[in-house]
C-alpha cells in the first residue's frame, strides 16, 4: 500500500469506528503556537494548572513526545446530547457539562484509539505510535485547525462548519508518513461577540484569550483547594460549564450523536443540591465509577454545590 492508500484505509475506518471526521498533517513543530502558549503561561492564565507548564517540548513537537513520529492524526467525536437527554437535564438545580453526561470520554474514546491502532497495523504493517485524548502534552484544537476540522472561535473552542462545537478531539500519533490534508478553513466568528458577553465570569478575552483561571470549568474541576475564593462569582454550575458553547450560533446545527457510551449514567441527570451534599462516598462510586466527575472525587463536587448555596444566600 502507498501513502494515499494508507491515507484513504485510515480515515475510512476511522468513519467506522464512530468518529465524526479525521484529517491528517506532518509531525512538526507549531512554532507559533509555542510562541502563544508562552505569552499565556507568562500572564498565569493557567492558574494552579502547573501541568501546562512541564513537558513545553513535548507539546509543540510531536517528534519529542513520540520519537520518529511522521504524522499527526486527528479524530473528532459528536457528544451532543439528544432531545430526551436534555429533559432530564431540564429538572436539574445544578447543571454539569454536556461531555460528563455519560461515561468518561477519556476511556472510551482510547480504547477506540486502541482498536483502530490494531486494524491500522494488521492493514499497513509495523506502526509505532501512540493516542492521546485530552491526557497529554498535545494541543489537540491546534492540529484540529491544521487539518481542517474548524477554526479556533473566540472561546478557544474549536467550531467544526455547519455542525458546531460539541465534539470531543482525539490525535493519533505514528511513525508512518501519509498524504496530508491541505486545509483552506476561514475563520467564520465575524463581528460576533455572544460568548464573550455571556461568559459568566468574564474569562474569555476579546483577542481570543482564554483565562482559564476564571473559567467556571477551573473552578469545578480543576482548582483543587478545598475553597472557592473569586470575585467573579457565577451560579448553577457544579461541574463544568457549557455557556460560551450554548450561546455560540454555529451550535445551532449541532446534531445529537450516535454513541452509546455517551447515554446519560442513570441518576446523574436527577441529582439536585441537596442529593449531592448528602450522597455517600460508596454510593457515590459506585453509580458513577465510570463518570468524568470522578476527577472532581465527591469532595470536590460538594465544595462546589457549598459554594452555589453560599451564592443563593448573598
Amino acid at each position: 500500500m502507498n501513502e494515499f492508500s494508507n491515507t484513504e484505509f485510515i480515515k475510512t475506518e476511522a468513519l467506522k469506528m464512530g468518529f465524526d471526521f479525521c484529517g491528517i498533517a506532518p509531525a512538526k513543530e507549531l512554532t507559533e503556537d509555542a510562541k502563544r502558549l508562552e505569552k499565556w503561561l507568562a500572564k498565569g492564565f493557567h492558574g494552579d494548572m502547573d501541568y501546562m507548564k512541564k513537558n513545553f517540548d513535548l507539546r509543540i513537537d510531536p517528534r519529542k513526545l513520540v520519537p520518529g513520529a511522521k504524522s499527526v492524526i486527528t479524530f473528532l467525536k459528536n457528544y451532543y446530547p439528544n432531545e430526551a437527554a436534555f429533559q432530564m437535564a431540564e429538572k436539574q438545580d445544578t447543571k454539569i457539562a454536556k461531555y460528563a453526561w455519560g461515561e468518561d470520554y477519556h476511556e472510551v474514546i482510547r480504547n477506540q484509539l486502541h482498536a483502530l491502532l490494531e486494524i491500522y497495523r494488521k492493514k499497513i504493517g509495523p506502526i509505532e505510535g501512540r493516542g492521546f485524548v485530552d491526557s497529554a502534552p498535545v494541543l489537540e484544537r491546534s492540529w484540529a485547525q491544521l487539518v481542517g476540522a474548524g477554526w479556533i472561535g473566540k472561546n478557544g473552542n474549536l467550531i467544526r462548519p455547519q455542525a458546531g462545537s460539541f465534539f470531543f478531539i482525539a490525535t493519533l500519533i505514528i511513525d508512518v508518513p501519509l498524504h496530508y490534508d491541505q486545509p483552506n478553513i476561514k475563520d467564520l466568528c465575524g463581528t460576533c461577540t455572544k460568548c464573550i458577553e455571556a461568559c459568566p465570569t468574564q474569562a474569555i478575552l476579546p483577542n481570543k484569550t482564554i483565562e482559564a483561571n476564571h473559567c467556571i470549568s477551573y473552578f469545578t474541576i480543576e482548582l483543587k483547594k478545598m475553597e472557592i475564593d473569586t470575585d467573579r462569582n457565577y451560579k448553577d454550575w457544579t461541574f463544568g460549564c457549557d455557556v460560551c458553547q450554548d450561546v455560540c450560533p454555529w451550535n445551532r446545527f449541532s446534531k445529537p450523536h450516535h454513541e452509546a457510551q455517551f447515554k446519560p449514567l442513570q441518576y446523574l441527570l436527577q441529582m439536585n443540591k441537596t442529593q449531592w451534599l448528602e450522597i455517600e462516598e460508596t454510593t457515590f462510586k459506585a453509580r458513577f465509577k465510570n463518570s468524568p466527575l470522578l476527577r472532581s472525587k465527591l469532595k470536590g463536587i460538594k465544595r462546589n454545590v457549598e459554594y452555589l448555596i453560599r451564592q443563593e444566600k448573598q
